[in-house]
């Protein structure tokens, strides 16, 4: 598996890029990479739900609140948790989802900027997996992802109990534009744009 850190560039909306480190642990068999900087909590094993389907209408309805620590099934067999120590922090696994939440105690970081997300990738086989973290004071309704300006591709969306003011999201992609940017974009329920974001996944040294 490949973990890339997305470089960000604001090009419409209310903010520029985040700066500051979103929490990403990640696992795939090896020890997990972090994608920005990371700070995690004590892990409390469940069982794993399922996300829904991401090319569904009911997308629109806004993120699907998650528990601290709930592994929810994203698809591709990767999983997704959100940890409750603020930073935007969150952990994406395809195996050993537990240890991957107890090492990223071992990272810390910032947090994004107000109006702004983080971007990571995640490469394995034909499938590259677009995963981030938003920090907004309105939630969104919904994410896109554009990706090389190709076509539109639905987003999923999770986030905490409450009003955490932040929350995760994540979309597959094919691998072969993996090395492409990506226009990320957050609507209000209005469908109008909260803001949107540019990533540069193009290969860097």
């Amino acid at each position: 598996m490949r973990t890339k850190r997305l470089v960000l560039a604001g090009i419409a909306a209310l903010a520029l890029a985040g700066g500051g480190g979103t929490a990403l642990a990640v696992n795939g068999g090896e020890p997990p990479a972090a994608a920005g900087e990371t700070a995690g909590g004590g892990a409390r094993e469940a069982a794993a739900v399922q996300a829904p389907d991401l090319p569904a209408a009911s997308l629109t309805a806004g993120p699907r609140v998650v528990r601290p620590y709930q592994p929810v099934e994203i698809g591709q067999g990767a999983r997704m948790g959100l940890l409750p120590e603020g930073r935007q922090n969150y952990v994406v696994a395809w195996e050993n989802y537990a240890e991957s939440v107890e090492r990223a105690k071992g990272y810390a970081g910032d947090s994004i900027r107000p109006d702004s997300l983080s971007g990571g990738l995640h490469t394995e086989g034909d499938d590259a997996l677009y995963t981030g973290a938003f920090r907004t004071e309105t939630v969104p309704a919904r994410i896109t992802l554009r990706i090389d300006g190709g076509a539109e591709v639905e987003a999923g969306m999770l986030r905490l109990p409450g009003d955490p003011g932040r929350g995760t999201y994540y979309a597959f992609g094919d691998v072969s534009a993996a090395d492409t940017g990506v226009t990320v974009t957050a609507y209000a329920e209005d469908g109008g744009v909260l803001f949107e974001q540019y990533v540069d996944a193009s290969p860097r040294d």
